[in-house]
């Protein structure tokens, strides 16, 4: 019985010893992760990002402050002068394609952050208009970055466009002291400019560094630096909201912007976006606004975009910028669009002729899917990498035809010395006695010989839309009058009957996908036109 009750206690207290000591190592497992997490960070999943200590409010200030203190001395204020006539020129330029009657938040969003009138004081000459009301001299304010100690400064065209004068303030200039500058060059792709003034004599300018973009992330830190409403050296601080962004209405091509919601205002535009190393980032250009003000959402063009132009414009032959093309028209694809085609990447709607991508044997209906082994996911990226190279290079493309993959070599040519063929438009057709409908709610009729020769239409022959039928499935997914349809889900369309007996065989859940030429009034060129029926 006692030898019983001594095992009994032996065990109790083996048992007591392990569980003091399974505490004691979870307790040390906890501090040992608790000094790795206040000493540096972990990673927050295997592969995955650190992540960095808390800043308090008090480190967090002192970085702005560094940051701020850095930056601005090559932040300069920008005002230029010019007649009515030019500036409302340039704002028509700016506002091209808008239809919808000035309710688009984006409508003239350039005169928006940039507008007429938004340079604050009290002097009469700040309005578009003199005393009288029936013209003047114009004057408005904006802001840049100086780049090179020689005196070169990055801003937005839009800020010094068809400006009979152009003056930059320094950060350290008493009142009263403007630097006349001249106009380098200029990108309205990218709504750039190159200016330059004289160095002053008395002191060194400051210069800022530029950055990379595509290393900054959704959640960084940024300050946005410039002359809001000529406020001269006022900084705002935000995070990146955004990347990739385009901007719709901006009738622009080579424009991916980082968004931002660090305060941007009229006046702002040409400034720099900085990151917490006060490098460059992006040259603030637009903003989204409802009121003509700062509502959060602020756009910035990436540095490494500036970067490429600013060097053309400032040191490129008669600096201007050399864009590269293959002269391959496309636009932008759809899910139903790839599934159709049976790949991913971007699928082409036209091939200019005698360029480089005609004599390298791309087709329209062609899909390619990677450059140079790099995958394509959209056009946005084939413009990017193609227009990057210079011209004279060559590429390697993968392209997939009738589900085959093929490749090509391909040269690269200058952009604005390619020119495309849009001069075979779709003309009017007069409405049929008996034209062919379908249930999809658009109607066709066949084309005509002589209309099928004005536009060069040969296999297939294709037929004419004539109408489109309100809320119909052919409106939602952007059918219209005068498009001539060439396939419907690669099937070739000859006449009214291919037409119908192919619209016919679809089904709800069905993806549908035009092949289509468009008329002459929104450019000429092929179009594919695609949606899944409902």
């Amino acid at each position: 019985m006692n030898s019983r009750f001594a095992a009994l206690i032996a065990r109790l207290r083996t048992q007591r010893m392990l569980f003091t000591l399974a505490i004691l190592f979870t307790l040390t497992v906890g501090i040992l992760i608790g000094t790795v997490l206040s000493s540096g960070g972990v990673k927050a999943k295997s592969g995955g990002p650190a992540l960095l200590p808390m800043q308090s409010p008090q480190q967090l200030g002192n970085t702005f402050g560094q940051v701020a203190k850095s930056i601005e001395p090559a932040v300069v204020n920008i005002s230029t002068e010019s007649t009515p006539r030019n500036r409302r020129k340039t704002r028509g330029n700016r506002s091209q394609g808008n239809d919808n009657g000035g309710n688009d938040p984006f409508q003239d969003f350039f005169e928006r952050f940039f507008g007429p009138g938004q340079g604050g004081g009290s002097d009469d000459d700040q309005s578009p208009y003199g005393p009288d009301g029936q013209g003047g001299r114009q004057r408005s304010l904006g802001s840049g970055v100086i780049l090179d100690t020689d005196g070169y400064i990055i801003t937005n065209l839009h800020v010094v466009d068809k400006a009979d004068r152009i003056r930059v303030k320094l950060m350290d200039d008493p009142p009263g002291v403007l630097h006349e500058a001249k106009v380098i060059g200029s990108d309205s792709e990218t709504d750039l400019a190159v200016i330059k003034i004289d160095p002053p004599k008395d002191r060194p300018l400051a210069k800022a560094s530029l950055g990379n973009s595509d290393a900054m992330g959704v959640g960084d830190w940024v300050l946005a630096v410039g002359s809001p409403f000529d406020l001269e050296e006022t900084v705002t601080a935000g995070i990146v909201s955004a990347k990739g962004r385009n901007l719709p209405r901006s009738g622009r091509q080579f424009q991916s912007f980082i968004q931002t919601d660090a305060a941007i205002n009229p006046g702002n535009s040409g400034g720099p976006l900085v990151n917490m190393a006060a490098e460059v980032i992006g040259i603030n250009t637009a903003i989204y606004t409802q009121g003509n003000g700062y509502q959060g959402v602020g756009f910035a063009l990436p540095s490494n975009v500036v970067n490429n132009v600013y060097h053309q414009l400032k040191e490129g032959k008669e600096h201007r910028v050399e864009r590269g093309s293959i002269g391959v028209t496309f636009n932008q694809g759809t899910p139903a669009l790839a599934r159709t085609y049976g790949a991913k990447g971007v699928t082409i709607t036209g091939v200019t002729p005698g360029s480089p991508a005609e004599r390298a044997g791309l087709q329209a209906e062609d899909t390619i899917t990677t450059i140079d082994g790099k995958t394509i996911k959209n056009g946005d990226e084939l413009v990017g990498i193609i227009s990057a190279i210079r011209p004279g290079g060559k590429i390697k493309i993968d392209y997939v035809r009738n589900d085959q993959q093929k490749s090509a070599n391909v040269g690269v040519v200058d952009r604005a010395k390619l020119v495309s063929d849009t001069s075979d438009p779709a003309q009017e057709v007069s409405d049929p006695v008996k034209p062919a409908s379908s249930k999809l709610g658009v109607t066709v009729h066949s084309l005509t010989d002589d209309q099928a020769e004005q536009l060069g239409v040969t296999t297939p022959r294709g037929v004419v839309v004539v109408d489109v039928k309100q809320d119909s499935f052919a409106e939602d997914i952007g059918l219209f009058k005068g498009m001539v349809i060439l396939k419907v889900n690669r099937q070739p369309v000859n006449s009214e009957e291919d037409f119908k007996k192919l619209t016919s065989q679809l089904k709800s859940g069905q993806d549908v996908v035009f092949f289509a030429k468009l008329p002459r009034n929104v450019g000429g060129g092929n179009s594919f036109v695609s949606g899944t029926l409902p």
